[in-house]
């Protein structure tokens, strides 16, 4: 990529709708290939989920190998093979180097900008779409997608009707509707005779019934704890359910065993009406496709380094050793300063207690909650307060050999308007990178075969 300029536009028009990571990467490309592209952007700016992704940061991609990074994407990350045959992780970063950016590596094999800056990604891709002279609209809110003889011959503007010889739909998920993700593509596309794969939020924190009780420990971050969800009401689980080590979707060779959704250890933290952090959204679109089945329930365990009676051991060795504490005081030594006035109610057992008075049931029933603290799901915030739309245009109606419509000529899809989505750690932002790659080229080369006259 880079080097010389295109001079004319002898390839046809590509218009591409959506200012997004794939929309911009479509663009440079088609452009680099010889086609006078249009991008149709509807906000004031492109790149704008761009620069909230990853905190700000932007999550760029990860360094784990092809083989694990599919894995990432569940049923659906096969479709992706030949786009990243094309343009993968090292593509990425020499073509971000090429534009000023450096990167680094970090725990989990993400990588960012090493400046730490979203807005740097923007700035390249902008670059990119200046060397190559992309045409940008902003503030243009297409409306359809004009076909004629089963071919896409231009899009429907606001504004009016903008001819093409190929169209890219880079539109994005339905997630921060803010940034223009708002579900537009999945109407055009669907007008147009696609299938469209239910939405659903993924990466996403989620509600539990008891928002008392998660409201009273709002804003404790747990580390290192185990979270599994099980397809069952929380007063059925049987703890011994919970698998020893993470099990579930993306997991190679640790398929989880029903009861057990999903199952992981790792950072969560109490919202005012949930569950939220990383291992909640990990495990996030798991749990609101197993809600579409029955009621799901999840299990925190607090001391995932103990078994049971590791840690029940544990307990009696604190009783007898500080046995004039109070019951109070012992909780400070087990639990955050937040868990401890849910974890005496719940419990049952009187805050001034003295140790050496507590009796065989409650450590056990001390025992049973620190390894079982459990909420029943009811459901997750809305989708448009997701970080991933699950859903999509069906893969089935794509050649991911081209990412074009095999209903439509001269239609191509990049990105999160597809049925893909990933766990985080950069993977759905190489996903809209590389998808964006191919349907540019793809595009710029149906164009120039097609070129109205």
């Amino acid at each position: 990529m880079g080097g010389i300029l295109k001079q004319d536009d002898a390839g046809g028009t590509v218009i591409v709708v959506g200012g997004g990571a794939g929309g911009m990467m479509a663009a440079g490309r088609a452009a680099e290939k010889g086609a006078r592209v249009i991008l149709l952007e509807k906000t004031e700016r492109p790149g704008k989920k761009i620069l909230i992704s990853g905190k700000t940061r932007c999550n760029l991609t990860n360094a784990r190998e092809l083989s694990d990074f599919i894995n990432m994407y569940g049923a659906n990350g096969r479709f992706l093979y030949r786009a990243f045959s094309s343009f993968f992780r090292d593509d990425l970063l020499a073509f971000l180097k090429r534009y000023g950016v450096e990167t680094k590596v970090e725990r989990g094999g993400r990588i960012f900008p090493a400046s730490d800056s979203a807005g740097e990604v923007v700035a390249a891709f902008r670059s990119y779409l200046d060397a190559w002279r992309v045409e940008v609209f902003l503030r243009t809110r297409v409306r359809g997608i004009r076909v004629r003889d089963g071919r896409a011959m231009g899009v429907q503007t606001e504004a009016g009707f903008r001819p093409a010889d190929a169209v890219v739909l880079a539109t994005g998920g339905a997630t921060y509707p803010g940034t223009g993700s708002a579900g537009d593509g999945y109407e055009i596309a669907k007008k147009l005779g696609h299938t469209i794969v239910p939405l659903r939020p993924a990466l996403v924190p989620l509600i539990v019934d008891n928002k008392e009780g998660a409201r009273a420990m709002q804003g404790v971050s747990l580390r290192n704890v185990r979270l599994t969800a099980f397809q069952c009401p929380a007063a059925d689980i049987d703890p011994p359910w919970a698998p020893s080590g993470d099990a579930g979707e993306g997991i190679k060779r640790r398929r989880s065993r029903p009861p057990v959704i999903d199952s992981r250890t790792g950072e969560m933290m109490f919202t005012h009406f949930g569950i939220g952090g990383p291992l909640t959204l990990l495990m996030s679109l798991s749990i609101v496709n197993a809600l579409e089945k029955g009621p799901v329930s999840v299990s925190i365990d607090l001391k995932p380094a103990l078994n049971r009676e590791q840690l029940h051991r544990r307990i009696q060795r604190d009783l007898d050793r500080f046995g004039k504490r109070s019951y109070r005081r012992i909780l400070a030594e087990l639990v955050p300063r937040k868990m401890i006035g849910p974890f005496i109610a719940m419990t049952g057992i009187p805050p001034e207690k003295p140790a050496h008075q507590i009796s065989a049931s409650e450590r056990e029933r001390l025992t049973d909650l620190l390894k079982s603290l459990r909420f029943n799901i009811e459901a997750p915030l809305p989708l448009a307060q997701a970080i991933v739309t699950a859903g999509g245009v069906s893969l089935r109606e794509i050649d991911p050999r081209t990412m074009e419509s095999r209903l439509v000529a001269g239609l191509f899809f990049c990105g999160e308007v597809m049925d893909i989505d990933a766990d985080t750690g950069g993977y759905n932002l190489q996903a809209a990178f590389s998808t964006g790659y191919v349907a540019g080229e793809q595009a710029a080369a149906s164009a120039a075969a097609h070129k109205c006259p």
